[in-house]
């Protein structure tokens, strides 16, 4: 692989998925380079393809992705293309994953046939092992490490809404290949307003973001209750201590060191939420309905077992949650 060449030139960027992540980063890079067009010409500037499916396709097909943020409502933002038809697309420079985790395995596999050497992945999700199970798929290119903080949600088909504070992406080196500068996609974030925190090792902050949804996800879900009743319980705000402190046990191990006030930290960072806040691993279980359960409880068990770190309160409430989507008494 050439540092010279890979990713060098970003021009044609794919978004796999465009819900309230996708929606949001790919409607500021769709709208910022369409809009440069302006002044660069065609054939200097970035295109942008929406991989999307359903009423939500259809709408962006029929009028762009409008697109509101806390700073300014109503953004049309028009890709070139919206499609989701996977085998009619070319190879792209940057591909941006932004589905939710059980989706994940689907779209590596679907992507395998058009990544090259030259294509560099961003996958922009939850969760601490999403450059590995990418691999499992995905041979060829540069998958960066990467996490976003970002409040964004589907308001409606073809609609998308932003809230609170801007989002941030936080990137970092692919392990597999260090000599790959990840300089070209961080301008092409910020060149289109998109906050950006590039550093050699993206872990330590992917970890920290994990520590506080995972562990705040399995609790909610598990009890039922939202942020504020977690906390105002004693046990559950035990629970949920308990948990984080496995979350770092691994981590460690991995060789993460998220630091002895990571837990005080992140317990402190959820104080600062509505008291109805719900995650949306909590949303997904009150429905019966697709959830990234695997992701949290069924991550941190496996790497767990595999590093000989015990995880017994992640066990209980991943293993309590599954029986009762399966309709077992609790």
């Amino acid at each position: 692989m050439n540092d010279n060449t890979v990713g060098a030139r970003v021009r044609a960027v794919i978004v796999f998925g465009i819900g309230g992540v996708g929606g949001y980063f790919g409607g500021l890079l769709s709208r910022h380079y369409r809009e440069s067009r302006r002044t660069t010409g065609p054939g200097k500037s970035v295109t942008t393809t929406f991989v999307a499916r359903g009423a939500h396709l259809r709408a962006i097909q029929a009028n762009g992705l409008v697109l509101n943020t806390a700073e300014q409502s109503g953004l049309v933002c028009l890709p070139d293309q919206a499609t989701d038809a996977i085998e009619q697309l070319g190879a792209p420079d940057l591909c941006l994953i932004c589905v939710k985790g059980y989706d994940l395995a689907e779209v590596s596999r679907q992507l395998a046939s058009l990544v090259t050497e030259r294509t560099v992945l961003m996958p922009l999700l939850n969760g601490v092992d999403i450059r590995e199970r990418i691999r499992r798929h995905v041979i060829s290119g540069v998958v960066l490490p990467a996490c976003v903080y970002v409040s964004a949600s589907i308001d409606g088909p073809g609609v998308v809404t932003q809230k609170g504070m801007a989002g941030l992406l936080i990137c970092g080196q692919d392990p597999d290949h260090p000599e790959y500068d990840p300089a070209p996609v961080v301008r092409l974030f910020e060149q289109a307003g998109v906050s950006v925190r590039c550093s050699e090792d993206a872990y330590p902050a992917i970890w920290e973001k994990y520590l506080f949804i995972a562990s705040f996800g399995l609790v909610t879900a598990w009890a039922d209750k939202p942020f504020g009743a977690v906390l105002e319980d004693t046990e559950l705000h035990g629970v949920v201590r308990g948990i984080m402190g496995e979350i770092q046990a691994v981590a460690a191990k991995r060789g993460v060191n998220l630091g002895e006030g990571i837990i005080e930290s992140s317990l402190e960072k959820a104080e600062n939420f509505p008291f109805q806040t719900k995650t949306s691993y909590q949303r997904d279980v009150e429905k019966g309905a697709r959830n990234e359960g695997d992701l949290f409880g069924g991550t941190i068990v496996r790497l767990g077992r595999e590093l000989g770190v015990p995880t017994p309160l992640t066990q209980r409430l991943s293993r309590e949650i599954e029986d009762r989507l399966r309709g077992e008494p609790r």
